[in-house]
């Protein structure tokens, strides 16, 4: 009974870390967002579609994940929860946080509202990372990519962070030192995050950081 009850904790912490971490993930975006001073390589695409479609930016997120999800067919990556689960809520996160956060006005509070977002936003990917429900979908697009093409996952990760940042920017997306200052922070910051957040293993209480490709191909929208 002590051992099952254990289990169930350690579960429901997993869990909690997970969707807590997915809605933070939105809420920190919708803060680079209201910054306006410039977008994580995947929300300039997401802001660009935004603009062209008239969607939501939450809404174009969900639609283009789980389009890039389609694509781990060839790949042969599988999902998990966490897979599934980031289609779902980050994109209503962000458009739940978009509703109620306003546009920043000022040097001071744009630049505020930018490193919050960056920080929170390591915080997040450390948060669901560490959770071990598996990879985001453009996280498993990178990897799976690096499987079948034998690039490294730095190189593909680059090739198609640029085509997505330049893409988004033709579109009317918005770049600038927010994306430069994300691009050289995140990782560390995700790093350091995932081991603040490691969840003890279930059977040793051993602590336990997510490893093989979540943390080779830190997520980026």
């Amino acid at each position: 009974m002590s051992r099952q009850r254990s289990g169930q904790r350690h579960l429901a912490r997993r869990l909690t870390q997970l969707y807590g971490g997915l809605v933070l993930y939105g809420a920190s975006s919708a803060l680079l967002v209201r910054s306006g001073l410039g977008l994580e390589p995947w929300n300039v695409l997401h802001q660009g579609l935004a603009e062209r479609t008239g969607l939501s930016m939450g809404v174009v997120l969900t639609l283009l994940g789980a389009a890039v999800l389609l694509l781990w067919i060839p790949l042969r990556q599988r999902p998990g929860l966490g897979t599934i689960s980031n289609v779902l809520v980050i994109g209503a996160a962000m458009d739940a946080a978009l509703a109620v956060v306003p546009d920043a006005h000022g040097w001071t509070p744009r630049i505020a509202m930018m490193v919050a977002g960056i920080v929170l936003n390591g915080a997040a990917t450390g948060l669901y990372i560490a959770a071990r429900f598996g990879p985001g979908p453009r996280d498993g697009l990178m990897t799976g990519l690096n499987q079948r093409t034998g690039l490294s996952v730095r190189l593909v990760r680059t090739a198609v962070e640029i085509t997505v940042v330049v893409t988004g920017f033709a579109l009317g997306g918005t770049v600038g030192a927010g994306t430069l200052l994300y691009a050289v922070t995140i990782g560390p910051l995700a790093q350091v995050f995932l081991r603040v957040f490691a969840v003890p293993s279930a059977s040793d209480g051993s602590t336990v950081v997510a490893t093989g490709q979540p943390r080779r191909a830190i997520l980026r929208r």
